[in-house]
């Protein structure tokens, strides 16, 4: 897949943490960087706010509105787990 270069900003204390990571592991800072903002997404896709909105942008205006304001209603206890079933095919 193509890189592309971004420009942005951290303070320095992420940006020296950064560097003793990346000589530790003897990684360059764009293999930190890469490493961690992956694990991020990742994370975040999990999330279940996210889960049930990924398809809004395929929805209309109308439907839209009314998915987010029927998600911003779900409680903490509405979006936990209560059961997993895994099967294997």
């Amino acid at each position: 897949m193509a890189s592309k270069a971004l420009n942005f900003k951290l303070e320095e204390n992420i940006i020296m943490d950064m560097k003793q990571v990346a000589t530790v592991f003897n990684k360059t800072m764009t293999d930190v960087i890469k490493e961690a903002v992956t694990e991020y997404l990742d994370k975040m896709k999990q999330d279940p706010f996210y889960r049930l909105t990924i398809h809004v942008q395929d929805a209309s205006e109308e439907e839209s509105e009314e998915i987010l304001s029927e998600i911003e209603t779900l409680s903490d206890d509405d979006l936990t787990i209560t059961t997993v079933r895994r099967f294997d095919i």
